[in-house]
């Protein structure tokens, strides 16, 4: 863990799903409600994507469970959150989005410094037998580092 970065949230399902050519940290627009569930580490990114709007990138399906002590002035859990990036890597990042198959996924939910985070991502999705591969990679590294665990005991 970095100096000052508490992770909130892992997007574990896009590291099997997608293969990742390059990230990006970016802020977030949050309501205080947001942020106080937030830090409070009920958030969940699994079903997040990232879409462009009007010259804007769009933090879409990102669960922030609403804060209790905030009442009726609450926050819908499941609305859309404004991304701050910068202008010219927001038309690199679509520029690259326009490729076939290419899509910005939101990767990790942390805070630095007491402001939240997101780490996204430009992503291709994976064909079956990828993930099938990788996932015999990482059998038989286990395998390995048992056998060698074995043989130093």
């Amino acid at each position: 863990m970095e100096q000052g970065r508490k992770v909130i949230s892992t997007n574990r399902k896009a590291w099997h799903d997608y293969e990742f050519m390059e990230t990006l940290e970016a802020g977030l627009v949050l309501t205080g409600s947001e942020i106080k569930s937030i830090r409070a580490g009920h958030a969940n990114l699994r079903e997040g994507y990232i879409q462009p709007r009007d010259g804007e990138l769009w933090l879409l399906n990102v669960h922030i469970a609403s804060y209790d002590e905030a009442g009726k002035f609450g926050h819908d859990p499941l609305r859309p959150r404004k991304l701050l990036v910068h202008r010219r890597e927001i038309i690199h990042l679509l520029s690259r989005v326009q490729e076939k198959g290419l899509t910005l996924i939101p990767i990790q939910l942390y805070l630095v410094r007491g402001k939240a985070k997101v780490e996204i991502a430009l992503a291709r999705g994976k064909k079956q037998y990828d993930k099938r591969s990788a996932l015999r990679e990482k059998d038989t590294q286990r395998q390995i580092e048992r056998a060698l665990r074995e043989r130093n005991q």
